[in-house]
């Protein structure tokens, strides 16, 4: 039986520009552009969501390494529409086999 091996989620927590919210009409198609640049570099685009308070959109996906994950936020970024900040996000589990380790 293989064992599962999570893969690392990433959590990026986003601000529209004034240029990103001028294009606000096209947004569904922005996201199903990211969508598509995540899958191309080997991720998987796990939710988006509009929030209300500091941050206009949180964004979720799943990146085989760190290095895939800046490529993304990277090209993401590239449009100049929103400003993020990403955090590595740990499961539970994971979180307890570091924890586990001190």
């Amino acid at each position: 039986m293989r064992r599962y091996e999570p893969v690392p989620h990433y959590v990026s927590l986003m601000r529209w520009t004034s240029q990103g919210r001028m294009g606000l009409p096209a947004w569904r198609d922005r996201v199903e552009e990211g969508e598509r640049e995540i899958e191309e570099a080997g991720g998987k685009l796990v939710g988006v969501w509009v929030t209300l308070g500091q941050y206009d959109v949180i964004e979720v996906f799943e990146a085989p390494d760190d290095e895939t994950a800046l490529e993304i936020i990277t090209k993401l970024q590239r449009h100049g529409a929103e400003e993020t900040e990403t955090l590595r996000a740990f499961t539970r589990d994971e979180a307890e086999k570091i924890i586990r380790r001190l």
